[in-house]
């Protein structure tokens, strides 16, 4: 999708917002993070377009009242969904594509911006459909760590790859994701990098994170954060999914026991109230992503239309 097209669909779910959910142009400018002149702009190019008729004239229609839905129910801050190809080759590609767009947004900025991020199969797909930029100004912050106990590094690291590709400062964690010990995890995050990089977290403007499902050859147990008896013991609790490794019950709910106990990334209370943005899609992880919206762990969502479509079927 080139520039055009993605100017198009912002002012589809511009002129959406507008005249069909009757949203002010202050109301639009927060819903899709632009200014509110540039909201202003996007509903008259909608016009010039002829987007606009006695109906929005778009292949968009259904993905943006999905999202409203969504907003809706969950009491979101955020939402977008991305048009589902009926056969994708690679879903979480075309959700990564779709994301970028909203990531752009905020590195797009003149003014200096804390990003932060956790790590993840739809946040690489997304941060690798970023343009190159040249903002020396922007910070890109890491919410966990990158290696599994044994110092096995993550493939889906994404802070340095992103920084590297906007010329951005970047900020790792420099522990695993789940320490071995309570013990082990309260002294890392004693040390003065942990404390830096948790410092710029509490001033972020947003943070996307990656939602992961709690089961067998689950992508935490993939890469090694998760062994096979603290997946035993986190489905003999109840835990349907995890944000930043924390697991969590299909109430949204953090689970007791030796796993939430031992990880080492950042606690979710720091990451920013209203725009901390689930980047996930997939039939796998439906109950895992509504599970997160009930217990409000995130406060926004970009999804696919599939997804969009199963989570207003049934909660």
């Amino acid at each position: 999708m080139d520039r055009h097209e993605r100017k198009l669909d912002l002012a589809a779910r511009a002129a959406w917002l507008y005249y069909v959910a009757n949203n002010t142009q202050d109301e639009i400018a927060a819903k899709l993070n632009v200014s509110r002149p540039a909201a202003q702009r996007l509903v008259s190019l909608a016009v010039s377009e002829r987007l606009i008729k006695h109906r929005l004239d778009h292949p968009l229609t259904d993905c943006i009242a999905q999202a409203e839905a969504l907003r809706d129910r969950f009491q979101l801050t955020y939402c977008d969904v991305a048009p589902a190809d009926p056969q994708p080759k690679d879903p979480i590609a075309n959700l990564g594509d779709w994301a970028a767009q909203t990531l752009e947004g905020y590195l797009t900025s003149k003014a200096p911006t804390v990003v932060a991020l956790s790590a993840g199969r739809a946040l690489r797909a997304m941060v690798s459909q970023i343009s190159p930029m040249n903002q020396p100004q922007h910070k890109i912050v890491s919410l966990q760590g990158h290696t599994a106990t044994d110092g096995r590094a993550s493939h889906y690291e994404v802070v340095m790859y992103l920084a590297d590709r906007v010329n951005a400062q970047a900020y790792l964690l420099s522990t695993p994701v789940v320490a071995r010990s309570a013990e082990e995890r309260a002294y890392l995050q004693k040390q003065a990098s942990f404390m830096a990089v948790q410092e710029l977290v509490r001033q972020a403007k947003v943070a996307f994170v990656g939602i992961g499902e709690i089961t067998w050859n689950g992508p935490l147990q993939q890469d090694g954060s998760y062994g096979d008896s603290e997946v035993a013991e986190l489905l003999d609790l109840k835990a349907v999914g995890a944000i930043l490794a924390w697991a969590y019950d299909r109430d949204g709910r953090l689970v007791p026991g030796s796993i939430n106990d031992r990880v080492a990334g950042m606690s979710l209370d720091l990451l920013p109230r209203d725009r901390t943005i689930g980047v996930a899609c997939g039939a796998g992880k439906v109950e895992a992503i509504r599970a997160a919206l009930r217990g409000k762990l995130v406060s926004g969502l970009i999804t696919d239309e599939a997804t969009a479509r199963t989570l207003l079927a049934s909660d």
